[in-house]
């Protein structure tokens, strides 16, 4: 999963790709690089970020998916935690929502998803971080709230993938300890997805800046495939792509 961050101010590429042309054409740069799926999200939701209200999200987000839904042949996720953005996203062309409150913060979000028939993405979050937790066992809380709002609103157990919202409530062993016990999730018998991508878990191992922490994101990517993840979203699409060709070779996934 390629990420195409539509934002001022996402931790990482904020403002990058602000510019809907310029955003259209990285688009196009992920699809060539190996991208199976397209991420495009227009909140940024990394740690202090600033909420916007969804038509803010969809004057951003819209532009673009219009111009990238018929010319890829890969699917589009909408980055929302919105039911108004996934509704106006999923009538635009996108195919997937992924929400990084895991169908929990806007009730209605399941329901429009299962209205068009999209798989959803849905995250682990806390408004709060507690160290004493034991934190895989907090997220399978989460999962079986998630379930029932998805199985309530119509979503088959077949469109959900899980993902454990690395870098989302979490202290930095609590991370460390999600990616390694990432087979308990596994065995809850629905895809994963993981997030690591230049976040600060890789930042605060090795010290050095989002766009300087490729190495540890191809590592952390690379061990949770083992681990079990089916999806990485990353934004070094074609290194990840030929980490996984090789991890997935060893593995007798090929």
């Amino acid at each position: 999963m390629g990420i195409l961050n539509v934002t001022p101010d996402s931790f990482s590429d904020g403002g990058l790709f602000f510019d809907a042309a310029v955003a259209v054409a990285h688009a196009h740069e992920l699809v060539a690089e190996g991208a199976d799926i397209l991420d495009i999200g227009g909140e940024s939701t990394r740690p202090g970020h600033t909420a916007i209200s969804a038509e803010d999200e969809i004057a951003r987000v819209l532009p673009v998916l219009r111009a990238v839904a018929p010319q890829v042949s890969v699917p589009i996720s909408i980055d929302t935690y919105k039911a108004a953005t996934a509704r106006a996203a999923l009538a635009a062309g996108a195919k997937i929502v992924n929400d990084v409150w895991g169908l929990q913060r806007d009730p209605e979000i399941a329901r429009v998803a299962a209205g068009f028939g999209a798989p959803v993405i849905a995250m682990h979050n806390r408004t709060e971080v507690d160290g004493t937790l034991d934190i895989v066992a907090d997220i399978k809380a989460f999962f079986d709230r998630t379930l029932a709002i998805a199985r309530a609103a119509g979503i088959p157990d077949s469109q959900v993938v899980l993902d454990p919202g690395i870098g989302f409530g979490k202290t930095f062993e609590q991370n460390l300890e999600a990616l390694r016990r990432l087979p308990e999730l596994k065995a809850l018998g629905f895809p994963l997805l993981v997030g690591t991508s230049r976040k600060s878990l890789i930042g605060k191992l090795l010290d050095r800046t989002p766009r300087e922490r490729i190495n540890g994101t191809l590592a952390s990517n690379v061990v949770s495939i083992v681990n079990g993840a089916d999806i990485i979203r990353v934004h070094d699409v074609l290194a990840h792509k030929e980490a996984a060709r090789v991890a997935d070779a060893i593995l007798g996934k090929r």
